[in-house]
């Protein structure tokens, strides 16, 4: 017997056992497992404590129901621990890891299940209210940075019909929301002031970010967008999508004749400049399909779209 399938054997009885423990034990423990095996990044102990307090269905969030971190650990049977030194919850090991995705059947639809945890604390009134506070206090919700930032990850890798009604809510929500702030300093790296000029950065072009084309299409059908209109940097829908190599998102976009791929931004870049920086060889070819595009095009900086991958 090879040391590895001695291993797959400790971790298949020690996960029948988590799930033995019965009640809120089990329910805890093979959660927990689930966050830390899938989650986009490593969680802090608080994060992840308030993830597994989340009430599916519910329209308010109770921190009370959030597990302490000594609930976890007489759950977890010693498969999940704390790294010292980043303070994130981690797998006790990296074998356990490659365990889990060899055995994909332990959970059903995790990213979607992800996501639906995070749409759900997104769209409580407790994080809703924080949009009204002049100067909010973000400080309890420790949860809030990953779910604003990873939510539409989860959901692109996994899309299931439970997502797609809290989705479209999330982002049909008013504009210069807290979550959307958080979202656009960590994409684009800038600061803004309040709320600032997020009234154009549309639930249409938060879909297109993302890349979900289960939503994008269900708010295309709505027909109530300007879907060549540019968001507070100018980028459209489909420079969001060629930047972050939505390959899927961009064809449904270029099929439509309305559909501009050629408009620039406030820089003067067209979308096919983000394609190309990006190094997407496969999305670079779809706005050439188009005879609109310029390939010597200059944008604010006199430089061309093949410019910047060169």
């Amino acid at each position: 017997m090879t040391e590895g399938s001695e291993l797959g054997d400790v971790y298949g009885v020690t996960i029948e056992r988590i799930k033995a423990q019965g009640g809120d034990k089990s329910r805890l423990g093979m959660a927990a497992l689930m966050w830390v095996s899938h989650a986009e990044r490593p969680l802090r102990a608080d994060e992840l404590c308030h993830a597994l307090g989340v009430k599916l269905g519910s329209s308010d969030f109770n921190a009370s129901n959030a597990p302490s971190i000594l609930t976890l650990i007489r759950c977890r049977q010693g498969l999940i621990t704390v790294d010292k030194e980043a303070s994130t919850m981690r797998l006790i090991h990296f074998t356990l890891q490659e365990y889990l995705s060899a055995h994909q059947d332990i959970f059903s639809g995790p990213h979607s299940a992800m996501a639906e945890i995070c749409l759900t604390f997104l769209n409580s009134q407790q994080i809703k209210a924080l949009s009204a506070d002049p100067s909010p206090d973000t400080q309890n919700t420790p949860f809030l940075e990953y779910c604003s930032v990873y939510w539409g990850a989860h959901a692109k890798r996994e899309f299931l019909d439970c997502v797609r009604s809290p989705a479209v809510e999330l982002l049909k929500e008013n504009d210069g929301w807290v979550p959307t702030e958080l979202l656009l300093k960590q994409a684009t790296g800038m600061y803004f002031p309040r709320f600032e000029n997020f009234a154009l950065f549309s639930e249409l072009h938060r879909a297109s970010f993302f890349g979900i084309v289960e939503v994008v299409a269900t708010l295309i059908e709505m027909e109530c967008y300007n879907i060549n209109e540019g968001d507070f940097l100018g980028r459209t829908l489909v420079a969001w999508a060629a930047d972050n190599g939505h390959e899927e998102v961009l064809r449904i976009l270029l099929r439509r004749e309305e559909v501009s791929s050629d408009k620039p931004d406030t820089r003067g870049k067209i979308p096919l400049v983000y394609a190309a920086k990006c190094g997407y060889s496969r999305i670079v070819k779809l706005p050439l399909e188009r005879e609109e595009v310029i390939l010597d095009k200059l944008d604010n900086y006199g430089r061309t779209p093949l410019l910047h991958p060169a």
